[in-house]
């Protein structure tokens, strides 16, 4: 497999390399791609030193699969390009996640809808992607009705410039400014651009997203997204109400039985989810599981997952896995 990480050199980039090493993708050649600024710097790869190279090069070389994660600008621009000469991409960006001609893919809930003739296919947000592993099991069986959504979203999220400005913070060094406001000892309920209806972007990819990969717009979903100076891993107070009442038994079984789903419900013992203990894992973990004594038929959960991996670079290449083993991509044959 000619394996294209286009954003080699970025946060999520380094991650994807990481994995593909980590769970032994069989790449036969990679090719490392970046902006220009980065074309002939030197990447290291499961012991083998490449070379980075600049989009049209990677083109030219029509490799097998890109893997993107370099902004929704680049994407909306280079993602065709590699798609018209039979490059199939999975791409990191919001951009094209929302688009109707194209699939939102989390591979343990909808990779049934990926075919051969997918050459662009979208990687949810990372919000979102923890979510839906969460409550896809629970809506298939109780069925949804609304969702709210708190996020406590770490600096990763936003940015090397962001985490530089945490660091920098906890310095005590002035430097450049990520956000509009200090994020260390604070909480920024501001994640991605505000937009018109008052709900920032991120918001947004919370309340429409969802719908979209469970295939079904039946229920209705909203959010609030907060910044916290976490270095890494994303966690979420979710409240939802279903149709049909639960057994908490009953809850805790499915979600224990869900495939990427860890469930550390112990209170007694102070077992929970928290970032730090899911640091550098794929693993989706789920706690805080209690009904929510309000309104009926509602429960509470408490959902944490590292955006770096699961919510990005772990599930591009779970997409890359599962077109591989359902002969839903074609490799190169080479002499």
């Amino acid at each position: 497999m000619r394996v294209a990480v286009v954003g080699a050199t970025g946060m999520v980039g380094n991650v994807m390399l990481q994995i593909l090493a980590e769970r032994n993708f069989r790449v036969t050649e990679l090719i490392p791609v970046a902006s220009e600024r980065s074309v002939g710097n030197k990447i290291e790869f499961k012991g083998t030193e490449y070379t980075v190279v600049g989009l049209e090069t990677a083109v030219n070389m029509k490799p097998d699969l890109a893997l993107f994660s370099a902004g929704g600008e680049t994407s909306l621009i280079w993602a065709p390009k590699f798609a018209e000469v039979g490059t199939t991409v999975i791409d990191n960006s919001s951009a094209w996640r929302m688009d109707s001609t194209k699939k939102l893919v989390v591979p343990e809930i909808n990779g049934d809808v990926l075919t051969s003739e997918d050459k662009i296919i979208a990687n949810p947000n990372c919000s979102t992607i923890q979510l839906v592993m969460a409550l896809a099991p629970l809506h298939k069986k109780y069925t949804m009705k609304r969702v709210v959504i708190s996020t406590y979203q770490s600096v990763s999220g936003t940015g090397i410039k962001a985490v530089q400005q945490l660091a920098n913070e906890e310095a005590g060094i002035e430097g450049d400014m990520a956000y509009p406001h200090k994020i260390g000892r604070n909480a920024l309920p501001h994640c991605d651009v505000f937009l018109e209806n008052g709900y920032t972007k991120e918001e947004m990819k919370l309340v429409k997203e969802p719908k979209k990969i469970l295939r079904d717009a039946s229920f209705s979903v909203t959010a609030t997204a907060v910044r916290i100076p976490t270095a890494g891993g994303h966690s979420e107070a979710v409240n939802v109400q279903f149709k049909n009442d639960f057994d908490l038994k009953e809850v805790r079984d499915i979600l224990d039985n869900t495939n990427g789903i860890i469930v550390q419900d112990d209170v007694a013992n102070n077992l929970y989810p928290m970032p730090i203990t899911a640091h550098n894992k794929d693993e989706v973990f789920v706690g805080r599981i209690r009904r929510d004594e309000s309104q009926e038929n509602t429960l509470n959960l408490w959902v944490v997952s590292d955006n770096l991996r699961k919510g990005a670079a772990t599930n591009t290449i779970q997409i890359a896995e599962y077109l591989v083993a359902n002969n839903l991509i074609k490799e190169s044959i080479t002499v």
